[in-house]
């Protein structure tokens, strides 16, 4: 019989390092989180920190070994799912033997849970915890998943004195080698796009098929930002014999991390696509996948292996987070940075920590500090901000960019150059400065900014955890880098991992802004914001193709807006309390919508 997972919801990955041992924190109470193991050396670091805590014997693996990036990832999980097992094991004889104890793990269980249900039955017939519970227990829990998250753009080609070293020891293939090796049986993460070297790449490791009982010990999820992207995704890796276990739908903008936003999709009709599509996902990539197997000579499946889809972004309260799972039918609902505040989930410092208790929802924007050029969301006031503020008003620009992980940028050497690194920006503003000459004194300082605005996030998503474990810092001082999402605003306390579970089961609520908008409202209301800066920020000259997107991003938002408005005049279930204000604000934002006039390309 297979084990149900005990909570639906997730910690989804937060940064290179905020998740980095949360499952050693949390999953001993069933709850599944995701680390990124894109930096090999925070994994290693972190690996000699519980090394020492728990007086274990894994050895050091140095830069020098051969594959020592790979090598450090899969002995960082293995040592990871030692410390969860272990820890599991002990968390079960505790609350077989305490009843105290056994009554607070039921207070974090859904309100709907069959296992909440079955221990109430069991307790109320009897006054000593006995061979009953015992047996109970064993047979209904397990321990969360220890999933793990490649960004998929961060597969850097890898040097070796001036030679290219072969693609399988880019970075991102590097690190599913890493999870492929180790002895976990849990998912990895794909986020960020299609890298179709990566997603070949998967095709060398067995854990990703399916064995003679049609068990798969590795997993993949693909994070997506709409349908069409998952059935193209899901069946070019159903073509190799792959299947994709979970489609994890993430808000475009409102959410931590970077932001990818979609052409005006919004997170509301995107999970009604996947609600009334998911057969056709299931089906397409069925047969695909059973062909692909035949022809591979491996096992294959008569039936389609299971199949989730999850939400997250900009989740906030109970009601929102059971309209996901029954409007929707989604299979669990990501809580990324309210965990923030928890200290015994997440690796946070206590000033970036205490930055963000203090932060208003002015205070959250997305930015273009990320040497990706992608827009990424984080908080105004860190330390990473105050320390290039001060270097740069010293005439100091770029970081030292000592990992290189996000050296990506071919203009200027093959081997790769990172856009926030000194020695890029120091090439760029001598080119600036060159034309300062024929250029007005406004355009200049627009693309000095342009140049000096991106911030080293190598360094700076890693140091929390370092300094929360006070973990010696080499190299230059970077500061810290965090990316929570916007609704990061609407929590202000630190709270215990007990009461951020029982806020998102409705048995507390840990809000003290009662005008939290609606997560719908608040993601539509980026939308708008992020269409306007779009055009306001275009150059003088207008394409055809900037016209098109534009108009194309404003007809998916109106009938977004649309949508919402029958999906809501029919709910008689949830948001009872705030239908009349929501009806209201879609209302507003559609003449604000309407208003906006699309630039058109000259003729």
């Amino acid at each position: 019989m297979t084990k149900k997972p005990l909570h639906n919801f997730h910690i989804p990955v937060m940064g290179l390092a905020y998740t980095i041992d949360s499952p050693i924190r949390v999953a001993q109470y069933g709850i599944s989180s995701v680390i990124s193991i894109i930096d090999d050396e925070i994994l290693e670091k972190m690996k000699d920190f519980y090394n020492r805590k728990f007086n274990l014997d894994y050895l050091g693996i140095p830069t020098k070994t051969e594959d020592y990036r790979a090598k450090r990832i899969t002995a960082y999980l293995d040592m990871v799912d030692d410390i969860v097992n272990e820890k599991f094991e002990s968390f079960k004889q505790e609350i077989s033997k305490n009843k105290e104890a056994l009554k607070n793990f039921m207070s974090i269980l859904p309100n709907t849970s069959d296992l909440k249900a079955g221990l109430q039955q069991l307790i109320s017939q009897t006054d000593h915890l006995g061979s009953g519970i015992r047996n109970f227990i064993e047979s209904n829990l397990m321990p969360g998943s220890i999933d793990v998250n490649i960004m998929t753009k961060v597969d850097k080609d890898n040097y070796k004195k001036g030679e290219q070293l072969p693609v399988m020891y880019n970075d991102a293939h590097a690190s599913l080698r890493g999870f492929a090796n180790s002895k976990l049986s849990s998912s990895v993460v794909l986020s960020a796009g299609m890298n179709p070297r990566l997603y070949s790449y998967l095709e060398e490791f067995d854990d990703f098929f399916p064995d003679e009982n049609g068990i798969l010990k590795k997993k993949i999820i693909l994070k997506v930002s709409d349908f069409r992207s998952a059935m193209i995704q899901g069946n070019f890796l159903a073509k190799k014999g792959l299947w994709v276990s979970e489609y994890r739908i993430e808000s475009g903008l409102n959410c931590g991390g970077h932001a990818f936003a979609t052409d005006g999709l919004l997170l509301g009709p995107i999970m009604e696509e996947f609600k009334q599509k998911k057969n056709d996902l299931v089906q397409s990539a069925h047969s695909l996948m059973t062909a692909a197997l035949e022809q591979k000579g491996k096992y294959t499946v008569s039936q389609p292996l299971a199949m989730k889809i999850t939400v997250q972004g900009g989740v906030g309260t109970s009601e929102e987070h059971d309209f996901l799972l029954k409007n929707y039918q989604a299979d669990s609902v990501g809580w990324g940075s309210p965990f923030l505040l928890v200290p015994e989930a997440t690796s946070v410092d206590p000033e970036t920590r205490n930055l963000l208790l203090k932060a208003k929802e002015q205070d959250y924007y997305i930015s273009t500090i990320s040497p990706l050029g992608v827009p990424f969301n984080t908080v105004r006031g860190t330390t990473n901000e105050i320390l290039k503020y001060q270097k740069e008003t010293a005439g100091k620009y770029g970081s030292s960019c000592p990992k290189k992980l996000l050296a990506l940028s071919k203009e200027f050497s093959p081997e790769g150059t990172c856009t926030a690194s000194k020695k890029y920006q120091e090439i760029k503003l001598k080119e600036l400065q060159a034309e300062e000459r024929t250029i007005s004194a406004e355009e200049f300082e627009w693309r000095k900014a342009q140049i000096t605005d991106k911030a080293c996030l190598c360094v700076g998503l890693v140091n929390s955890a370092y300094m929360e474990q006070n973990i010696p810092i080499k190299g230059e001082k970077q500061g810290v880098v965090i990316c929570p999402g916007p609704n990061l605003a609407f929590f202000d306390k630190e709270v215990s991992l007990t009461e951020m579970v029982q806020h998102i089961y409705g048995n507390t609520n840990i809000l003290s802004d009662h005008q939290r908008p609606n997560m719908f409202i608040n993601e539509l209301k980026m939308y708008v914001e992020y269409l306007k800066k779009e055009i306001a920020s275009s150059s003088a000259t207008i394409t055809k193709a900037q016209s098109k997107k534009w108009d194309i991003f404003k007809k998916n938002m109106l009938e977004g807006i649309d949508y919402y408005h029958h999906l809501f005049s029919h709910q008689s279930s949830f948001f009872k309390n705030a239908l009349e204000t929501i009806t209201l604000q879609l209302q507003n934002y559609k003449l604000e919508l309407t208003a906006i006039e699309i630039p058109q390309a000259e003729k």
